[in-house]
């Protein structure tokens, strides 16, 4: 997966660094906080930055196998995949966010079950991409005249 964010919604949990992708976190990619505990009071709070405006806010993101797909396959693959944008940013897919998945398919590996397959391939696509937003926001750098922090200058390294 690859990503480009910025989303209305937030990847941390409530005012914490702890990221709601946590649970798809493969070593410490991104932190390796965990979900805090407790989770705070905030947790399910609606938080998003500051004022969301049409067309200033989406998250963008191409997902990639080496199975044989067809035209039908690949979309139902980016279908899916947008389940990891709900795992990784609350709250996602608003009316101002234009997300956005591309789905891609080498061709280089044939499907032994098209149905069962697409199942396995569908859910790993998910927390793969939830783990590619978190890893983003985890590792963006700021730019000039920057409105909003970054994960590191708000919890550090």
């Amino acid at each position: 997966a690859l990503v480009a964010v910025n989303a209305v919604g937030q990847a941390t949990i409530g005012d914490t660094g702890h990221f709601w992708a946590a649970p798809f976190e493969v070593g410490d990619e991104f932190g390796g906080r965990g979900f805090p505990s407790p989770l705070p009071a905030d947790a399910a709070a609606l938080r998003h930055k500051l004022q969301p405006s049409a067309g200033a806010n989406t998250t963008i993101a191409v997902i990639a196998t080496d199975a044989v797909l067809t035209k039908a396959q690949a979309k139902r693959l980016a279908m899916v995949t947008h389940d990891g944008f709900a795992r990784a940013i609350w709250p996602s897919h608003t009316p101002f966010d234009g997300d956005l998945v591309f789905a891609l398919a080498t061709g280089k590996v044939p499907l032994r079950d098209a149905a069962i397959d697409m199942i396995e391939i569908g859910a790993v696509a998910a927390s793969c991409m939830a783990r590619a937003i978190a890893r983003g926001v985890h590792a963006a750098t700021p730019a000039p005249n920057d409105t909003v922090p970054t994960w590191r200058q708000r919890f550090g390294a």
